[in-house]
């Protein structure tokens, strides 16, 4: 069963990411472009790195973290890579 969220790129199905806020036709979530935004990156500049993205689907996807930042930056701590996973070089 399809969930309907009222953002026009964004759709969450529980048969993908067990439901988490997706950008619709992909596999991208939606905090994988939050993060992105997180790190400094322009819309402009996350659509370069996500090249299978619109510049308009990046909006919307930040417009729905707007509207949901509680329920994102959940999925974004359930994702986490712990910190003694991640190699002393890359911090």
């Amino acid at each position: 069963m399809k969930t309907i969220i009222k953002h026009c790129y964004i759709h969450s199905n529980p048969a993908i990411l067990g439901g988490e806020p997706i950008i619709k036709g992909t596999r991208t979530p939606v905090r994988a472009i939050v993060e992105n935004w997180r790190l400094g990156l322009s819309p402009e500049e996350i659509v370069i790195h996500l090249p299978h993205l619109t510049l308009a689907q990046v909006f919307d996807a930040l417009s729905y973290y707007s509207d949901h930042q509680r329920e994102i930056d959940d999925y974004i701590e359930k994702n986490k890579i712990p910190e003694n996973l991640i190699h002393p070089s890359v911090r």
